[in-house]
């Protein structure tokens, strides 16, 4: 009985260690998928901010409002 108890026991704990694995690999999964997130959101606020630099210097020089052309 104690080979049999044994190999239940190993194959419990083989389980487990694969539950283990996946738990972990869904994490990793989960925080890649945020870091990529904040990213996004580091990006369209780098983005945001320049235009709004841009609006500002054009509002404060007074250059931009309008277009001369000559033919």
């Amino acid at each position: 009985m104690d080979l049999v108890n044994s190999a239940i026991q190993f194959k419990q704990a083989t389980v487990m260690s694969q539950v283990q694995y996946a738990v972990a690999a869904k994490m990793l999964s989960s925080q890649k998928q945020q870091g990529n997130a904040v990213l996004k959101m580091l990006n369209a606020a780098d983005i945001n901010a320049n235009n709004a630099a841009n609006q500002m210097v054009a509002a404060a020089t007074g250059t931009g409002g309008s277009l001369d052309t000559y033919a």
